[in-house]
């Protein structure tokens, strides 16, 4: 089902808690969480997003690791999750990359902990997956978001994931596991 699916975890242009656009750094843990959520969901690809060559050739170095390195005997659950992870340089670049793929551009739906006019609900966008009539990328913002002008720019955004709390600042990696199980897990709520 989610053979034409993809995410991307941005880091620029990203606010930060001042609402400055900054691009935040590529962590570990996003990388490896992330990965392994992806993989399990079958995501096509994981990109991670972020223009300075200096946090690409970091999250290479990490990946290589996992994949070829002491890390992919020491875990080789790691390293198939590490299978579905590619470092780009920015969202038009991965916007570009799958449209190559796929022969047609992707649909673009991001996150965000806000609504906007184009929020849409997670049944809306699970039963466009499930048509599978064009592909899809997913993208996560990091920091405190992604950029306004940016996120005007998308197909649609995704309503927030509300708990039962007045607080709501879920980790990243929390909201992508939700995010995918939501769009792409089973429909348990029709089981007995």
């Amino acid at each position: 089902m989610a053979a034409n699916v993809y995410v991307g975890l941005v880091h620029y242009p990203i606010y930060n808690k001042h609402e400055q656009v900054v691009a935040t750094a590529i962590t570990n843990f996003d990388i490896h969480d992330i990965a392994r959520t992806t993989r399990t969901y079958g995501i096509a690809t994981y990109f991670l997003i972020h223009p300075h060559e200096a946090q690409a050739q970091l999250a290479n170095e990490i990946m290589e690791h996992w994949q070829q390195g002491g890390g992919a005997q020491y875990n080789p659950d790691r390293q198939e999750a590490f299978r579905v992870v590619e470092v780009a340089a920015s969202i038009e670049s991965t916007i570009a990359e799958i449209e190559k793929r796929e022969g047609k551009r992707p649909r673009v739906v991001t996150t965000d902990a806000r609504i906007f006019p184009n929020t849409v609900s997670y049944a809306k966008v699970r039963e466009q997956i499930s048509q599978g009539d064009e592909p899809v990328l997913l993208l996560f913002g990091t920091g405190w978001g992604i950029e306004k002008e940016t996120m005007a720019a998308f197909d649609s955004i995704l309503e927030p994931i509300y708990g039962p709390s007045d607080y709501n600042h879920l980790p990243v990696r929390a909201a992508v596991a939700i995010i995918l199980d939501r769009l792409l897990g089973e429909s348990w709520w029709t089981k007995a």
